[in-house]
């Protein structure tokens, strides 16, 4: 049994962000994710991107904002469980809870906050029957690192920014040219994102396939040639060492959905004239997994949560002490031992 103060599920930005708050009251926490690296969204989907709205950075990649998020909390030690999802969750009669993990790890506190961001990120699959048998060999739904992909002959399928954006990048930035296919002639894209394809397009550096899809894949272990079918035109099959389906992320809540918590628009509901508190007490939930009136779903308005319901937190943990706010200008930084 793993003993803490808060129980976070979800090691993202703001569940990382509420263990330095937490911390700077002297309470512990551990964390629980699903993936096996902290981050949430900005590890798992976006790690090369950066981020505008941060206060203090006018620019910040995504990986960067968690490196530097991680380094504020060290001076805390907060416990992490890790590639485990988190299962189940039991009040007892002492006021404690017990959060058990789909691999059977057990951790109990008597506070819970759930930061899980928008739940768990599915790439939405095409159907095609031999699908499977590519992942991660050659079919991928996601670009974690961009340098992994030079020098490879890079096909693309899908008609949004994030499809768009990659196929610009590594037109930009690989010696072959990229291959891009979408499914109609119309874009969900920025416009200046569909103005720099054709025009990549018109250099050669993108191979440009409209009204067409892949639907099939070809190789004995690793994917070796797509073939594409297109309106009005014979099927063609080209060689490819990597075939990128960007068709986006479905998120789901998963097992939250079975705690009793209330549930509005696929997110918690919360007391966000208080401190986060879900209906259930000693339950929280903050950033993009909650929702309330004027809800803004920005890492920013996270790490405010975070530091309200941490304050809400102290008071359930230590019911009898009084806590005085004091400025860390003031106080500095006290870890722990």
């Amino acid at each position: 049994m793993i003993k803490t103060d808060i129980i976070i599920i979800g090691a993202g930005p703001v569940g990382l962000f509420a263990v330095f708050e937490a911390g700077l009251m002297k309470l512990k926490c551990h964390l629980i994710d699903a993936t096996p690296e902290v981050g949430g969204q900005l590890t798992e989907i976006y790690p090369k991107k950066p981020i505008y709205d941060i206060p203090g950075y006018p620019t910040i990649l995504a990986g960067e904002l968690i490196n530097n998020l991680m380094e504020q909390a060290s001076p805390f030690k907060p416990g992490f469980t890790l590639g485990e999802r988190a299962e189940k969750i039991n009040k007892q009669v002492d006021g404690n809870f017990i959060v058990t993990t789909n691999e059977g790890t057990k951790h109990q506190a008597p506070v819970i906050m759930i930061a899980g961001g928008l739940g768990s990120f599915e790439p939405r699959k095409p159907k095609i029957d031999v699908l499977h048998k590519f992942e991660k060999k050659g079919v991928e739904f996601m670009v974690k690192d961009p340098e992994a992909f030079i020098g490879k002959k890079i096909f693309i399928s899908g008609g949004g920014d994030s499809a768009l954006d990659w196929a610009i990048y590594f037109a930009e930035n690989n010696d072959i040219s990229v291959g891009l296919v979408h499914r109609s002639e119309s874009f969900r894209a920025h416009k200046d994102s569909v103005e720099k394809v054709a025009k990549l397009q018109k250099e050669g550096k993108i191979d440009f396939y409209t009204n067409a899809e892949v639907i099939d894949l070809k190789g004995d272990e690793d994917l070796t040639m797509i073939e594409i079918k297109q309106k009005d035109q014979p099927n063609i099959k080209v060689k490819v060492d990597v075939w990128l389906p960007l068709f986006g992320l479905s998120p789901k809540l998963g097992p939250i959905t079975n705690w009793g918590l209330a549930i509005e628009k696929n997110a918690i509901k919360v007391d966000n004239t208080l401190d986060y508190q879900s209906n259930i007490p000693g339950i929280f939930a903050i950033g993009d997994v909650n929702t309330y009136p004027g809800k803004l779903k920005l890492i920013l308005c996270g790490f405010h949560e975070a530091t309200l319901a941490v304050q809400k937190a102290y008071k359930i943990i230590n019911p009898d002490k009084r806590f005085t706010l004091k400025y860390t200008t003031v106080q500095g930084i006290q870890g722990f031992e």
